[in-house]
């Protein structure tokens, strides 16, 4: 809370949980922002953002072979919840809204276990920066500062890992488009129930190389890389990561530089992160009477 409100930001989080629920929540788990009741989910619905999955289950397609099985999907993952209260809840996300009220950035799931942490959204939105953890590697044309959003993840947790890559003076690298040269990428080992969404590059810069009379698609100032990763929550990945204290991921980053006169050989850069995992919070709040 303290890091968003040094942004200037504010949190609030919006559930069609009664006010006695969300106090009750609040009081155990020691939240400090509001928890806001939404009745009848209908800021919900007036946002178009209500979970239809739980009223799948009592509607005319119940018997639907495809929804009997999101069914049994959102079921196993609430555990021993009835999924009869789960009607009216929202697809997991976060909205950012401006001081006049308006959306700014959204960023949504729709599977009732997966939600972006908060640091990787703020890193999406470029507010992240390397923490301590951070490692850092040097090349002979790049200085490459790498670290993930966040030190600890939960299954259904979507989370980024970050690259601050700095090329050296005159040197430049690569970007996607470059025909005859090999971009910058990073490759990332697969692993089970974990998800790799497709890199995100920064725009580059047309470079001209008078003596080819070529124009190439490069970075030659400092950019970042952001790579998203969703560690899954199905029934599967919870049973198998229960008993696991941390998640290590393991890649490389493929790259090809070149200054005004020489063309580097293609590099290959291994990287690696190891992330605490954390338990899930099942249980229901205890309502005083």
């Amino acid at each position: 809370m303290t890091a968003l409100e040094e942004k200037g930001l504010g949190l609030a989080a919006i559930s069609y949980d009664s006010p006695e629920i969300l106090a009750a929540f609040s009081r155990q788990r020691g939240i400090t922002f509001p928890l806001l009741s939404d009745a009848g989910s209908s800021t919900i619905k007036a946002y178009g953002i209500l979970n239809p999955a739980a009223g799948w289950a009592f509607g005319p397609d119940k018997d639907d072979p495809a929804v009997v099985a999101d069914i049994q999907k959102y079921v196993a993952a609430a555990g021993v919840r009835p999924f009869a209260a789960m009607v009216g809840m929202a697809l997991p996300g976060t909205f950012i809204v401006d001081r006049r009220g308006r959306v700014t950035s959204r960023f949504f799931e729709e599977f009732y276990v997966d939600r972006n942490t908060t640091s990787s959204v703020m890193m999406r939105l470029g507010g992240g920066k390397a923490p301590v953890t951070a490692t850092k590697l040097s090349t002979g044309q790049l200085e490459i500062t790498t670290f993930p959003s966040d030190a600890t993840v939960a299954v259904g947790n979507r989370f980024s890992l970050a690259f601050d890559v700095a090329p050296h003076a005159g040197m430049h690298v690569y970007a996607p488009g470059a025909s005859g040269y090999r971009p910058i990428s990073v490759l990332i080992a697969p692993q089970p129930f974990v998800q790799l969404r497709p890199l995100q590059y920064p725009p580059s810069e047309i470079y001209f190389f008078k003596p080819l009379n070529e124009r190439v698609p490069v970075y030659r100032k400092p950019f970042r890389l952001t790579q998203e990763v969703l560690l899954e929550g199905t029934t599967p990945a919870q049973a198998a990561l229960r008993d696991k204290t941390s998640l290590t991921l393991a890649g490389v980053i493929e790259y090809q530089a070149c200054d005004d006169k020489v063309c580097f050989n293609p590099a290959t850069v291994p990287v690696t992160w190891t992330l605490a995992i954390r338990s899930l919070v099942r249980e229901r709040p205890t309502v005083s009477r």
